[in-house]
Parts: structure tokens; sequence; C-alpha cells
């Protein structure tokens, strides 16, 4: 169940879901959410995401989703998740 923060959220950023149908964006997982985030997010947008699933949430979702496949890995850019990783090893763990 979606919060009505975090679905103001998604609307407010509905442009970096430009490929999700409009009534299917808020629908999205918080696997999709956190990647298009860090993927092509703005400081402003991420340090939103922070305050709404919190910043040791949304790195448990970061590690667990490049963790679970090489495929689900190369949804990250090479440098998202070289910065995240340590960005999220040094701040939320």
């Amino acid at each position: 169940m979606r919060t009505p923060e975090l679905k103001e959220f998604i609307q407010q950023h509905s442009n970096l879901f430009w490929y999700t149908p409009q009534d299917k964006k808020v629908e999205v997982s918080d696997e999709f959410l956190v990647e298009t985030i860090l993927n092509y997010g703005d400081k402003d947008t991420l340090i939103q995401l922070f305050s709404i699933l919190g910043k040791q949430n949304v790195a448990n979702i970061f590690f667990k989703s490049i963790n679970i496949s090489e495929r689900r890995r190369g949804n990250y850019s090479e440098i998202t998740i070289h910065f995240f990783t340590h960005v999220f090893k040094k701040y939320a763990h």
C-alpha cells in the first residue's frame, strides 16, 4: 500500500517514469522506484526519497537489487553502482 506522500512524490517526478503508463506510475515497485531515482534523479529528488522511504531502506533495496542477478544489476549504470555502493556503505550500514 502506497502512502499518500509516496504517491505524491511519484506524481511530482512522473517525468522520470516516462515509459510507464500514467495510471500505473503510483503502482511501481519499490525496487523500480529506487532504481529510477538513483539512476536519473537529482540531489533534491534523492533527499526526498530518503525522507519518505528512509536511507537504510533505500540502501537495502539497492543492495538487494544489484545482488539478485546480473540482469537486475544491469538496470543500474556502472557509475551509479560504484557511487551508491560507497555512499550507502559509509552512511547507511
